[in-house]
This record gives structure tokens, sequence and C-alpha cells, in this order.
């Protein structure tokens, strides 16, 4: 297999809203490059990118794939991604490693919401674009509304490339502005035939025409010039200002096709050789704090590894990115996370699920290997003596989050271990063992995620995962003063135990008064790791407590505070002041003072006008107007504040908060209620009071649950 060099190689992401024909797209695209001899389609389920048996099974992508086909002399690594957000961490991992997007917008539905969070990515990452108009053989095809919409969205810098002739169901034929001559497709697509622009669309062609070579020159003085003296430029000065142009984001080209009549995708992978910027044209990759490292074929090797795939029979299958120096077969480097040295002992490059072995790939490559000991995805390796770390990828925040239900005793190590090899594959699942909640909780991108989690821990590791609703980490506090006393004595031959305290319990807040009335000795405030502050105050007057029972009486404070007398969970913003009571020469010690403040703070609690708190979320949802009543709807049934409606693009924006509690399968319920036709983002915003019907069913099932394991 031939190496190709950094200014011969082109790596393209195509990304879109599901169901926008991206793999479709993707296979036509191998076709034309004459990669593969036949086109597989999603229906049969045997394309080259969804290979996995669940995304065959499910007719749609689930994991990102890389593919390569060559266009002349240059080769194109494609990464198709998935298009429902459960997967946007694909989405990411692809965007971090390619030099161009495709944005697949589908003709039928226009610029749809996964496209809005799609954008946010590639905004992030500063990736040229190129918008491909697909499906424009669909009936309901609109290529003039999908164009409106995309420069609604994306701004004046859209820029038509091409127009498609008869849309719809007789679809043939695409109008090139560029080349200025019109594509003629034979039925069922394939080798179009070049013919002349026909006279009715040639004043749109010249239109668009000198909105193209405008756009070239806009990047070049000496272009513009030329531009301004003749009125035109010629293709090759035409094709040097574009490619600086789309290197820059100066402009979005907007292409036509038919993925599944195969129309149009040749000439976007020729754009793709003339016009995309190769490795080398793009800005020097960030480095983990601060500098950055340019893509230079003839620097000492640097790679990235951006995706893991645990394979049955093979093990790990890395994927990585060449960022520098040219990588050869045989070849150590050093991961310069944990300072494993590893051994490139082969090295392919990937079409879906098959790989062809390879001797060498060169700065700005895409290639994979296996059985990589100790490395995986977000990790950079060198050769030895450099310790260079690529920035890391970032991946989305979790939207979900389901407690893991424990087979049986003998199978937890099994499970534990195949959940930590399916993180190591997949970095937006987080893995928490709370010990506040007494369960370990899993945190995902949706339910749709998290069904291929449990998937993998099936086939793969032979355990099956069981999901139920996590329980709630509440907080508990108090909203009066009260003053409390209790004496522990104990006696049961020998030495007893005996101690008293009087103490003083009321909500704290920053800045508040010492206690009126007492004698403050010393105040010692606690910053809670779970949030929210404990003061604990001695005024001890007399020498009644001596003061190295201190300490004790805090511990047995800080005991119950762990666990809250109303429903066991976490308390917070508390001042307690112990300011009297009675000891024994010989009972008291420092267990009795413990027991004592424990029972105290307890009793006090109680009676200090208990408040239960609750975790709230920052909630936005993007979803069609003609769904937004649905969706509003919904957020009233659970309990939710909207804080504001705005409008981006074509879309509503509903900014609402909510009770963790209530968004419990929220993007299914989403998903169901607005077809797929809404995403969203939560965040965590604040603990708020509950309701005080639901504080009633809280603390009644709490001292039914204790009532129940001390009988």
């Amino acid at each position: 297999m031939a190496t190709y060099l950094t200014d011969k190689l082109r790596n393209v992401v195509l990304c879109g809203h599901a169901g926008s024909g991206k793999t479709t797209l993707a296979e036509t695209m191998l076709f034309e490059a004459k990669a593969i001899t036949r086109r597989g389609t999603t229906t049969d389920g045997n394309t080259q990118s969804d290979y996995s048996a669940l995304e065959q099974e499910r007719g749609h992508s689930l994991f990102a794939s890389v593919l390569h086909g060559t266009w002349k002399d240059t080769k194109i690594n494609i990464l198709d991604t998935p298009g429902l957000d459960d997967f946007s961490g694909e989405v990411v991992t692809a965007l971090k490693v390619a030099d161009t997007a495709l944005m697949i917008l589908n003709a039928r539905n226009g610029v749809e919401v996964g496209t809005e969070l799609i954008w946010e990515y590639i905004e992030k990452n500063e990736t040229p674009t190129i918008l491909v108009i697909n499906q424009l053989d669909h009936e309901k095809a609109d290529y003039e509304t999908t164009l409106e919409q995309a420069r609604a969205r994306f701004g004046n810098r859209v820029i038509p490339f091409q127009f498609p002739v008869n849309q719809g169901p007789g679809f043939n034929a695409i109008v090139d502005a560029l080349r200025m001559v019109m594509y003629k497709f034979p039925a069922g697509g394939g080798k179009p035939e070049k013919q002349p622009v026909p006279p009715e669309y040639q004043a749109r062609a010249n239109e668009l025409h000198a909105a193209l070579v405008e756009a070239a020159a806009e990047n070049d003085d000496a272009l513009m010039e030329r531009f301004f003296e003749e009125g035109t430029l010629n293709e090759e000065d035409l094709a040097k200002g574009l490619k600086t142009g789309l290197a820059h984001r100066q402009y979005f080209p907007v292409f036509c096709a038919s993925g599944l009549q195969d129309m149009g995708s040749g000439r976007i992978m020729g754009f793709i050789h003339d016009v995309c910027p190769s490795p080398a044209d793009r800005p020097a990759a960030p480095l983990e704090g601060g500098g950055s490292k340019p893509c230079d074929a003839g620097a000492r090797p640097c790679v990235f590894i951006f995706k893991t795939v645990q394979e049955p029979k093979v093990g790990n299958v890395s994927y990585f990115k060449v960022y520098s120096g040219t990588l050869k077969a045989g070849d150590e480097l050093v991961n310069a996370d944990n300072g494993t040295s590893e051994r490139f002992s082969q090295l392919f490059e990937s079409e879906g699920k098959n790989r062809d072995q390879v001797v060498a790939l060169m700065a700005g490559d895409i290639g994979c290997t296996v059985k990589l000991k100790n490395s995986h995805t977000n990790q950079t390796l060198n050769p030895k003596g450099s310790e260079l770390k690529i920035e890391r990828i970032h991946f989305p925040p979790s939207r979900i989050r389901m407690a893991v239900v424990p087979p049986s005793k003998a199978d937890i190590e099994k499970m534990a271990h195949a959940l930590h090899t399916i993180r190591e594959e997949d970095p937006t699942l987080i893995l928490e063992q709370s010990l506040e909640l007494k369960q370990n909780i899993i945190h995902g991108q949706g339910e749709m995620h998290l069904d291929v989690i449990r998937h993998k821990a099936e086939q793969n590791f032979g355990v099956q995962l069981q999901f139920a609703e996590p329980r709630i980490p509440y907080r508990e506090t108090i909203t009066r003063m009260v003053n409390q006393d209790y004496r522990h004595k104990k006696q049961s031959g020998g030495a007893g135990q005996f101690a008293e305290v009087h103490m003083r319990i009321e909500p704290y807040y920053d800045g508040m008064p010492d206690p009126a009335g007492l004698t403050v000795k010393n105040t010692e405030v606690e910053e809670l790791k779970w949030g929210g502050k404990f003061v604990f105050v001695w005024a001890i007057v007399g020498g009644v407590i001596d003061t190295r029972f201190s300490n004790a009486i805090k511990k047995g404070i800080m005991a119950k505070l762990e666990e809250g007398p109303c429903t066991g969970s976490y308390c917070r913003d508390v001042r307690v002041s112990v300011y009297d009571g009675k000891m024994h020469d010989v009972d008291s010690n420092d267990m009795a003072f413990q027991i004592a403040s424990t029972i105290c703070f307890k009793e006090a609690f109680h009676k200090a006008h208990p408040q239960i708190l609750e975790p709230i979320y920052d909630l936005e949802v993007m979803c069609d107007a003609e769904v937004m009543g649905n969706v509003m709807g919904d957020l009233q049934t659970r309990r939710a504040i909207i804080m504001g409606m705005d409008t981006e693009g074509h879309y509503q924006v509903i900014r609402a908060r909510v009770p963790l509690k209530e968004l419990h399968k929220y993007s299914s319920a989403l998903r169901s209620i607005t077809q797929g036709k809404a995403k969203f983002s939560m965040s965590y915003a604040e603990y708020a009071p509950v309701p005080a019907d639901i504080q009633t069913r809280l603390t009644a099932e709490y001292a039914q649950s204790t009532h129940h394991e001390e009988h």
C-alpha cells in the first residue's frame, strides 16, 4: 500500500442530523473513488461504515467509523458519524482529527435541530465546512427552503456552488456554477454527462459564479486586483483563492447530491481533492498546557489516539492521527500520560470493519493498530524524551443518570471490569460509586446510549446489566433557631458513661453575627464536601465541659450531618453552638459526649422546622415551533419553572429550571413527544426547597425504612 505525503491527504467528517443520509453518501463516495465495487445500503445492513450488529439491527449509525478512498493522487480519509444526539461524543471525536466537515442537510427537512447542535461543535473546532443538500430525489425535497434556512442559521458565508434541476423523483441534473456546466445523470445515477448550462438557468449560474469569483478574490490582494481589472479569474487563480478562503472559513460552499441515487458525490470528491485543506494547511494543533504542534512530516513522530474499540478475539483497536513525523510499523513510542512504552507492531488503514496493513503513515494521516497495552482514547505518544500532549477531546456533559443494579455477588467484579473497559472505549460514559446514595451510578448521553452500553456488556463480557432509577441526592437544613439539651447516662457495672450537652442550632448564612447572649470562645467553619457549610461554636464558660471533649462533641454532630435526621441525606448550612453541659470526673469520656451530641443535635434538628432541599437543573430545550406546545405542556407536569424563551434560527429555545427528580428518562420522553424534532442539554443550577407534600412523603418513607431496619 502507498504511503501518502501530507499534502496528498484529506481528512473529512460527514456529520448531520439523524436521517440526513450520511452513511449512504459515504458509501457512494467510496464507490465513486473505486474503493468498493458495489454499494451497500443501510436497509440491507451491508454498508462499509455501519458494520456492527447493533447498527445493522437498528438501521442507523451508532459509532463513528473510519473509511478511505483515493481520488487521483490523493488519499481521502472519511469519518462517518451518527446523527442521534445520544452519540454526540462520536461526532466530537471525529471533528478532533478531521480537517474539513461535510455537513449533510436533508432536502426534505432543511436545517434540523441536530444540525444546530453539531454546528456548535464545528464552530468550537473552527473546522472548514462544506454544506451538502442531500436527498434531492425525494418527493418532498425543497432545495430553496433548505438553502434559505442554512443562510439564516449560518450567515452570508453560505455560498451555493450548485443548484438542482428537476428536484424530486425526477431529479437527474445539477448546474455547477464553479465550472459553469450542467451534470446530467443517467437513470440510476453514476457518471454524469457534462452539458452546457441551459439558457433558462444561465442568468442564475452567472450570478452564482460571480459570487464565487468574488469570494475567491477576497483572500488575496493580487487576486482582488486582477478581478477588478479583468472582471473574473482564471481557473488556477480561482482554485487558489477558494482554497485559502475555505481553509480560513471565509465561506461555506453548498453542493447538491442524492447519495441514494449516486448523483453529485463524485463532484464532491473532486472538490475535496482540489480545494479542501490538507492537514498541513490547518493551524498547528494546540497542546495541553499551551503551545502548539505543527503538522510537519520532517519532525519526530507524534501520535494521538482519538478512538478505542474493544473487538472480540482481537482486543483493543486504537484509532489514531499522526500529528507529525512518519510512523513506521515496529516503531516504539512512549505514552506521555502514563510513561508506558508501546510498540506499533502493525499499522493499518481502516475501511470500516476491514483493515489493510501498511508499512508507514505520514503526518496528517489516520490509521489504527491493535494490542496497545496501556494506551487509550485522548492519549498522546511520542519518541522517548518527548512529553508533548495534544489537547484532549472535550466531550459533552452527560444528560442521563441511572443506577446499576449489581448482579450476584460473584459477578460484581466482572461487572466492574466490563464497565471500566467500556469506559476506556467511550469517554462519554461516566462511572460513579456514590457513597451518599449507596448506589453505583452510570452517567451517559441518553437512554439509547445506555442501551448500547448494556449491549456491549452482554455481548463482549457476558454481563447482564440492570438499570434502575437512581436515588436523588437531597439535602437537609433548618429554618429556625432551637435550644436543646440531652443527658447521656449509662451504668452497667464498673465504669459508666455520662455526658450532658446543651446546644443551640440555627440556620447559617455567610456574614451572620455571633450567637446572641453566648460567650464565644472558638468558632470553626467547615466547608462541607457536599456543598454548604457547618459552623461549630464553642461557648462553654466556667469549665462545665472540658475543652478536651470539644472534638468528640463536634464529631457526634458531624456524624448526623452525614446522615440527616429527616431523610438520611447530607445536612448543610447549620450553625451549632455548645453553651452548657455537665461532665463526670470518672464516667465522662469521648464516646459519651459523642453519643450525647448526636442525639441532642437530632432532637434539635426535628424541632427547628427542617427543610429538605432538592437539586435543581438548568434545562435548555431546542425544538421546532410546531412541537413547542407539547414540550411546554410536558415541562409543566415536571414542576418546571420557565426562565425564558428565545428564537435561534427557525427554532424555539426554551430555558427552564427543573428538579432532577423530574428529569428521569427525559431524553426518551422528549424524543417521543416531538418525533425527534428536539434536543436538550442540562446542567446543575442550585438546591431549592421541595414542596411541603413531597417533604412529608420523603420523611415518612425514611422513617418507615429505618423502622424496618431496626426491627
